[in-house]
């Protein structure tokens, strides 16, 4: 999975979002420094150690301080998440709360501060240890429990609880599969009538003109210093970006191509074939498909939750461009149709394969084509 390695573009919230949430970002304050970021300043590499090697890189990618950092910082989300606890104190209070890949533990201490009569967090890396460290300093050890481990391999000192939250998405809202376990939790541990925390997530699709850093990464391998080394354009098509879209890049309408309800839905449902139609806004060109997604807190006093799609304000999910291996010309009012096809890999469940299928025919392009992608 591509990034591309330059300053996020800044974006201005979009005045018609694909669905009608607060936001609030007018309530989001940007800090550089916290208790949190004071208590993990001086790190044992014994415990969250820099030695780790790629046998089981998904969870010992999350041993690293670096990449909670990034999302605590991610003001967007963690904002998010701190309105809708602190806002909502009557969903939380005396209530049973799982806190599903806790990382630093910092929405258990959210929810502990909103009145939680208890907290299990639950994190299988080795920031878990750093976790129980956090929760000690902060005072809350008699109300969050950290248990280090797998989801569907440890067991909780209760049968039942309440309020199942967790960060889970992904890149491309799917990426390294984090939802089952989620599921798996729900499944085994929620009361009949608890309440899942985002309880629902919705993947949109776009089209851009995107020239020039196309031309740039892929367009790239057809002339290395004289030399043709196609063959890995071919490879770095089949692998999407994760980028900052510039909203003055989209050239079609957004569609909605699915919409999850996490707290009704079967494991087997984030994998799934939706249509889109793209219609063009302008006359331009077409170089890329954009993925996004929203996600919303509707059990909340006030429905809640962000979006990160381009026209939003940027988060560190950014969105996932996939490349076409052509370049569509589209005339205003023309329609690019086809179908998404999302699967998890067969070898490793927490990639993600997709199908795209495409057509435009306009008066000055006509083209139908099926493409592969696979987010690793």
């Amino acid at each position: 999975m591509m990034g591309r390695k330059k300053n996020p573009t800044k974006h201005k919230l979009s005045s018609d979002t694909s669905t009608k949430m607060s936001l609030e970002d007018e309530n989001i304050e940007e800090t550089t420094s916290s208790n949190l970021d004071e208590s993990m300043c001086e790190l044992d590499e014994s415990i969250v150690g820099g030695d780790k090697t790629s046998a089981d890189y998904y969870f010992d990618s999350y041993s690293h301080f670096g990449i909670h950092e990034e999302m605590l910082k991610d003001v967007v989300r963690t904002k998010t998440y701190q309105n809708v606890i602190y806002r909502n104190t009557f969903l939380f209070k005396d209530k049973v709360v799982l806190d599903v890949g806790a990382g630093t533990g910092i929405l258990s201490l959210f929810c502990a501060k909103a009145g939680a009569k208890h907290v299990y967090a639950i994190e299988c890396s080795h920031m878990a240890d750093m976790a129980k460290e956090i929760v000690e300093t902060n005072g809350f050890s008699n109300v969050i429990t950290v248990i280090k481990g797998k989801v569907e391999e440890i067991e909780l000192p209760v049968a039942q609880v309440d309020i199942i939250i967790s960060e889970w998405m992904g890149y491309f809202l799917l990426f390294e599969n984090m939802l089952n376990t989620v599921l798996y939790a729900r499944d085994k541990w929620l009361v009949n009538d608890g309440i899942v925390l985002p309880d629902r997530a919705s993947l949109f699709l776009t089209a851009i003109e995107d020239s020039e850093y196309k031309e740039e990464k892929i367009e790239f391998w057809n002339n290395v210093y004289g030399f043709d080394m196609s063959c890995i354009k071919k490879q770095a098509m089949m692998e999407p970006l994760v980028d900052t879209v510039d909203q003055n890049q989209i050239v079609t309408n957004c569609q909605l191509l699915k919409t999850m309800d996490i707290s009704k839905m079967a494991p087997g449902d984030a994998s799934f074939t939706a249509p889109f139609k793209l219609v063009a806004e302008r006359d331009d060109y077409i170089h890329a498909l954009v993925a996004y997604f929203d996600v919303s807190f509707t059990k909340c006093h006030k429905l809640q939750g962000f979006s990160t799609g381009p026209k939003s304000r940027s988060t560190h999910w950014k969105q996932t461009v996939l490349y076409l291996e052509d370049v569509l010309t589209i005339c205003e009012g023309e329609a690019l149709t086809g179908s998404m096809t999302v699967a998890q890999n067969k070898r490793n469940p927490r990639d993600v394969d997709i199908m795209v299928k495409y057509s435009l025919t306009g008066r000055r392009c006509l083209i139908s084509r099926t493409q592969h992608y696979k987010m690793r």
